[in-house]
């Protein structure tokens, strides 16, 4: 089974690059979709700590890491910047799990990636739930779910 790499370099604006996020998490909210979420991306958050293979991207720099997160119909796709290029963790609902660790932290994962996040700020617990109430709201349906 081929494995699909969903950590990508969205710096540039590429077709290709483009279908393949579109096919995993959904193509952008519309303005109208956007206005009823009340918006369907994050503040900024500072990142605590990180996979490998997000790490060895975010010190080749000595800025602070901060990322944010961009809530699509499928999924959800976590930004970040390194050097001069901007990344991207696309994670669709199925394979993402949210955990509340620490009082102020958030930790998102995918398969064997992940970034924890601090979460100093009512607006970063407000989004983190929008993004459960969405995913479940969204999610495929469970053997439970069937009557």
């Amino acid at each position: 089974m081929k494995k699909r790499r969903m950590l990508l370099n969205i710096s540039y604006n590429n077709k290709k690059i483009k279908e393949k996020i579109n096919k995993e998490v959904g193509a952008p909210f519309t303005l109208m979709e956007r206005i009823k979420l009340k918006g369907s991306g994050s503040p900024k958050l500072q990142i605590t700590s990180t996979s490998i293979e997000i790490h060895n991207l975010l010190i080749l720099d000595s800025k602070t890491n901060i990322c944010n997160i961009e809530l699509r119909p499928k999924g959800i796709i976590v930004m970040f910047r390194a050097l001069l290029e901007t990344y991207g963790l696309i994670i669709p609902y199925y394979k993402l799990n949210l955990y509340k660790g620490k009082a102020q932290e958030y930790s998102v994962y995918k398969d064997h990636y992940f970034i924890k996040v601090k979460a100093d700020s009512p607006e970063i617990h407000k989004f983190m739930l929008k993004i459960l109430d969405y995913k479940s709201d969204n999610a495929l349906p469970q053997i439970e779910d069937i009557r």
